[in-house]
């Protein structure tokens, strides 16, 4: 009985053939370079972000009266440009991996455009806040608002232009759905550019 029960498992237990186990090697997207630049970048506005703690330590009145000054409006609308522009971005990546290099630059061509919205946006509140007296001067809290998201409209600016190029290289073939490390790249970038931004928000126009 037990020689007849042995003999029906080795029979049902699946062998290593069988079970053909395929182990996937991890893939971080991007390439080191672009990760090392990626942690530069953070760790810039890291101190920013520190410089911003400190000063509202020693000033709880001036961060707590200062956003109340600011344009919401203009903060919000560009938060969901940003997160829209992200989207766009993660499409094309999908578009240009199912080898559809026309519905990807379309989808980067978007990403481009609200690049340019969160930058006309942004200029214009900036007119607004010199109209309302509000200028580097003013006070410590302004002082770093200023120096932050002109930093990250700096950032928007040279990011929307490295969409620009990774279009060009996907219009001449250059970036292929098997081969498109340099689209990964620039989106990996402009998603940092996003989170930079989803930081920046509350601390400057919500948090008092």
């Amino acid at each position: 009985m037990n020689a007849l029960a042995s003999s029906y498992v080795s029979q049902t237990k699946p062998t290593s053939e069988q079970l053909n186990f395929v182990v996937k090697k991890a893939n971080i997207p991007g390439s080191i370079a672009i990760w090392f630049a990626i942690l530069a970048e953070m760790s810039e506005f890291a101190i920013m972000f520190i410089v911003y703690f400190l000063a509202k330590v020693h000033n709880p009145e001036l961060f707590h009266e200062g956003p109340t000054r600011l344009s919401t409006l203009a903060g919000t609308t560009n938060t969901l440009v940003m997160l829209t522009s992200s989207f766009f971005v993660v499409r094309a990546v999908i578009a240009t991996r199912t080898n559809k290099p026309k519905q990807s630059a379309n989808w980067l061509w978007g990403a481009v455009a609200c690049g340019v919205i969160y930058l006309i946006i942004k200029a214009f509140e900036y007119h607004w806040n010199t109209t309302q007296g509000l200028a580097t001067e003013t006070n410590i809290f302004y002082g770093v608002y200023y120096y932050v998201t002109f930093n990250h409209f700096l950032h928007v600016g040279w990011g929307s232009a490295g969409l620009i190029w990774v279009i060009y290289r996907i219009n001449t073939g250059i970036y292929t759905s098997n081969e498109h490390e340099g689209l990964i790249n620039m989106a990996v970038y402009w998603h940092m550019i996003d989170l930079a931004w989803i930081t920046i928000f509350p601390l400057l126009y919500v948090i008092r």
